[in-house]
């Protein structure tokens, strides 16, 4: 009986790392899923050499000193973001940023090469403007907290926005050890003390992906006084922008 007993947890132990296995090697398949760039009328597209890649921006190029830096979310084709934006911010320069593996960029995504790329497109950018200010959503809002975390941003919009990747994963999967198998942690709370620009989290009353507890923590790690949080009411995290309370908000943060 003993004997039996202990191969049954042999084999518990076995199916266990096996799983452990290939949530560590195919955890980039659970968290990117690249998408094709439709056609943006009344854009150009900018092609940026970085570290390993070469990054397609789609741009509505405005003159002056006002421009947005948008990051999207895991799933999201950034193009189709750009009607809203511009409804938003008929003046503003605006950047869609593809990220790597993304609408023609090259290279493969991660947290690390994210970073990389988003601080190379501000530099590249903040030699034609003065004013940068940065919306991401979803996985983007963690692309841009870290952003506007070591960079002179003027505004900061976070869309659906959560406080750590890992804390979503670690509730999703609480029978794994996800600290130790997650490389891409996206823990944006780290990041909100260094934020020194006004910023605006806009999230999603019935979010489905992105519980409000986690939006609500990330608030709280922010300096007080410069951030507010808005609710646009009867959406979901993908049904958000198509809210005119949307839109309103966006302008509100910037």
């Amino acid at each position: 009986m003993i004997n039996k007993f202990s191969k049954f947890l042999v084999a518990i132990a076995i199916v266990c790392l096996g799983l452990c296995a290939l949530l560590y090697f195919f955890q980039s398949s659970f968290i990117y899923f690249p998408q094709k760039a439709s056609s943006a009328s009344g854009t150009t597209t900018m092609r940026l050499v970085t570290e390993q890649a070469e990054l397609v921006i789609t741009q509505r190029e405005r003159r002056g000193a006002k421009a947005i830096i948008y990051f999207g979310g895991n799933a999201e084709d950034v193009n189709r973001s750009l009607p809203t934006l511009v409804s938003a911010f008929p003046e503003h320069a605006i950047y869609l940023v593809h990220y790597r593996g993304y609408g023609g960029s090259s290279g493969s995504p991660s947290e690390l090469a994210l970073q990389m790329d988003a601080k190379v497109v501000f530099d590249k950018l903040r030699q034609e403007h003065d004013s940068i200010s940065l919306v991401g959503r979803s996985l983007g809002s963690g692309v841009a907290t870290y952003l506007a975390s070591v960079r002179p941003v003027s505004r900061l919009v976070l869309v659906t926005p959560y406080n750590s990747i890992l804390e979503l994963a670690q509730q999703k999967f609480p029978m794994f050890p996800i600290s130790w198998l997650l490389r891409d942690k996206f823990e944006s709370w780290k990041y909100a003390q260094q934020v020194s620009a006004p910023t605006l989290l806009i999230a999603a009353e019935h979010d489905e992906i992105i519980p409000m507890s986690s939006t609500r923590a990330l608030l709280e790690n922010f300096r007080q006084g410069q951030t507010q949080l808005v609710v646009i009411k009867g959406t979901g995290h993908n049904t958000i922008s198509q809210k005119a309370d949307y839109v309103r908000a966006l302008q509100s943060g910037l």
